[in-house]
């Protein structure tokens, strides 16, 4: 984690380093969208972030709300992005809420989709043909 100079980066790059986003050019579509922001407010992604700004990010259904801790450039390991930012209380148990709400709907959905099997089409048959 290397900390810049002047204490601010750009939000892209802070989100890339924070692996929010896998590449800097998907954080910054992000931005554009609206998913990422800083302070409950749109920004481009050249904004300089500052230690104890607030973020939300939302990402495939998800949504964090967390506050800057750290400022870095570089891209590291997961343990070292956890100590970039500290997400609220609030936040971890709606995303927990959501994870969990999206399993049970895995689980209740059909496990098979489209056409069966050659096995499947004669277990089907060997069931609708029973006296």
């Amino acid at each position: 984690m290397s900390e810049t100079r002047d204490s601010r980066i750009r939000f892209d790059k802070w989100l890339w380093a924070a692996r929010f986003f896998k590449t800097r050019s998907l954080a910054v579509q992000a931005i554009e969208a609206g998913q990422a922001r800083v302070g409950d407010e749109r920004v481009k992604p050249a904004h300089a972030v500052h230690v104890g700004e607030t973020v939300s990010v939302r990402k495939s259904g998800f949504a964090w709300e967390i506050t800057v801790t750290a400022l870095s450039d570089k891209r590291g390991g997961a343990a070292d992005a956890a100590l970039l930012y500290r997400e609220s209380e609030a936040s971890i148990a709606a995303r927990e809420e959501l994870a969990a709400r999206k399993r049970a709907e895995a689980l209740a959905s059909p496990r098979y989709t489209g056409r069966p099997t050659k096995r499947r089409r004669r277990k089907l048959a060997d069931f609708l043909n029973e006296p």
